[in-house]
């Protein structure tokens, strides 16, 4: 329980030095921020599995039926990865809600921000919820393992999907029918007043819409995460750091992504390898750095093929 209250303080210390001193006034975060924004929350994910291994550490000493710590830290470097990497089709998602309801530059920031504490609150619930039916239902374990198996089938075959109109969707409709919703924005205000009436500015309608789409997506991600190891710390640590590098990502990759046509590839397979490790886990096991090596592998080839056919289209 410590150890849970003193990662959340640490977290929401980071998230109030984001929000109230590096980026208390909104302004447009260019290429060259971005990146070392992303640098540094890459960095300070791999950096916390020094801290993994020194808590299962002291925690195998003191119950050896606990992970041993090496075994620790490969399975959180491991489910951060596969998190990272099952996200990044959420940064299409974000693009195409910011452009729908125009969005400033400016202002983007501060809607990912309140989304990423929203994702805390959702996530830990669907995790806590996964760990729980997992230990309680070993029988799960199949069904996650089917159902990731599907998405990756479905991922490869289904080349011509719709495209998502956030106007369109049921949330955005079902927002309306709670509160009116005005397109008026008025600098980086989630509300405004007119006539004695609140209204919904398009920020805030965005964020519910980022919300839900989020939730969504980790409806593929928790199950892939709970392939690897079904201790909650380890699962929701390596959710949380992917979730707050994925946002600064976005300003760093939002425009380049086209430029990563292949990687939904390496998507598909870490997608397949987690669904069968899930159903075959009784009579297969599999090493940790031969998991972690493969979805490392994977997304490797995915970026290599991708730049390489980049720059033959370019030449």
């Amino acid at each position: 329980m410590i150890v849970w209250i003193a990662f959340l303080i640490v977290i929401f210390i980071f998230l109030a030095l984001d929000l109230g001193v590096f980026n208390k006034t909104p302004h447009i975060i260019n290429a060259k921020e971005a990146s070392k924004w992303t640098a540094v929350w890459v960095t300070l994910s791999f950096c916390f599995s020094g801290v993994i291994f020194w808590l299962y550490s002291n925690a195998y000493i003191s119950n050896p039926n606990n992970y041993k710590p090496l075994t620790a830290t490969l399975k959180y470097i491991t489910g951060y990865l596969i998190e990272l990497s099952l996200s990044i089709d959420n940064i299409f998602v974000i693009a195409i809600i910011f452009s729908a309801f125009k969005i400033a530059q400016k202002y983007q920031h501060r809607i990912l921000f309140w989304g990423i504490i929203g994702a805390i609150v959702f996530r830990g619930l669907m995790i806590f919820f996964g760990v729980l039916l997992i230990n309680k239902f070993t029988w799960t374990t199949y069904l996650f393992g089917a159902f990731l198996l599907f998405t990756a089938i479905k991922m490869l075959f289904t080349k011509d999907e719709e495209d998502f109109e956030p106007k369109e969707s049921f949330v955005y409709k079902a927002l309306g029918r709670i509160i009116p919703i005005t397109s008026h924005t008025e600098k980086e205000h989630f509300f405004i007043k007119k006539d004695a009436k609140t209204y919904a500015t398009p920020l805030f309608v965005s964020l519910i819409v980022i919300e839900v789409m989020d939730v969504l997506f980790a409806v593929d991600s928790v199950p892939a995460i709970l392939a690897i190891t079904s201790d909650p710390f380890i699962v929701f640590s390596s959710n949380i750091f992917a979730i707050l590098g994925l946002r600064s990502m976005y300003f760093f990759l939002a425009n380049m992504l086209e430029k990563f046509s292949h990687l939904e590839y390496s998507l598909i397979a870490i997608l397949s390898f987690v669904g069968l490790k899930m159903l075959f886990h009784d009579y297969i096991e599999v090493p940790e750095w031969a998991s972690l090596g493969f979805i490392a592998l994977a997304l490797l080839i995915g970026i290599l093929v991708s730049l390489k056919s980049e720059s033959k289209n370019e030449a």
